[in-house]
């Protein structure tokens, strides 16, 4: 199959059934590849937060992401009402090079942009900053470890 035929829609997590297909994804992206402990993997803003999922026409989730907005992201944007918090990106491995990553980043901003937000921040891996970076994010602040993998501050202006 050409990669340019593979079919997906990018939406935001509808029910239970969608969240846990989110969750499968991360689990599988930062559990078992990168090492991330289940038990700070899965958080309580899950509960909160607003789910986006890339799911290929045959029903098969191939990427996720999250939104936090008010007091949620509160501590991850400064305090800033105003701003966004993307995280917990991930594409299952099957599916990277198709530009999912891309479109699950500007769903979120969809999501963001339809609650009134004027800006969305991110937590970076160091090794993805080139990638937010073409999607219009610029970095700030020094590097941090998150889960034992550096990360920097990223901000992107709706």
């Amino acid at each position: 199959m050409s990669l340019s035929v593979v079919s997906y829609d990018v939406r935001v997590a509808e029910d239970a059934a969608d969240r846990e297909a989110c969750f499968t994804v991360r689990k599988e992206v930062f559990v078992r590849e990168q090492g991330v402990p289940e038990d700070i993997e899965y958080d309580a803003y899950d509960a909160v937060a607003v789910h986006v999922l890339a799911i290929r026409a045959d029903g098969v989730t191939l990427g996720t992401g999250r939104l936090l907005y008010g007091e949620e992201a509160a501590a991850k944007t400064g305090g800033d009402p105003s701003v966004g918090s993307l995280g917990r990106l991930a594409v299952a491995q099957a599916a990277r090079g198709l530009g999912v990553g891309a479109a699950l980043v500007r769903g979120i901003e969809e999501a963001a942009r339809a609650r009134g937000l004027a800006a969305v921040d991110l937590h970076a891996q160091t090794h993805a900053l080139g990638f937010y970076e073409r999607l219009g994010y610029e970095a700030y602040g020094p590097e941090f470890p998150d889960a034992g993998i550096p990360h920097r501050a990223m901000r992107r202006a709706l």
